[in-house]
């Protein structure tokens, strides 16, 4: 599925997901809304964020709310490729520690 400002996409043979372009506050709304119903039907859920071009605050929330959706939900959740921006923004939060990176 695709925006002017992201991609997200499903590759069914390693059930991982591929998000692309901005994890951003002009993206995370839309992207939060189609994620939900994707994110749904895999287990585990193994996203990668390295064609993730720009990211911000915004996109650090969404990763949180992916983590604690994935818990309540009992699914195994981990992110490949994190974006240095982000896993800065992570760090200067205090949040690097509760994002699971492999």
């Amino acid at each position: 599925m695709m925006s002017d400002l992201y991609s997200l996409s499903v590759d069914k043979s390693d059930h991982r997901v591929y998000i692309k372009g901005e994890l951003s506050f002009s993206s995370v709304s839309a992207l939060l809304r189609e994620s939900d119903e994707v994110f749904a039907t895999i287990l585990p859920l193994t996203i990668d964020l390295s064609a993730v071009e720009l990211s911000d605050s915004a996109g650090l929330a969404l990763l949180v709310h992916w983590i604690r959706t994935a818990k309540n939900q009992n699914k195994a959740i981990c992110f490949h490729n994190v974006p240095r921006q982000l896993m800065m923004i992570a760090k200067a939060s205090n949040l690097d520690g509760l994002i699971p990176i492999q």
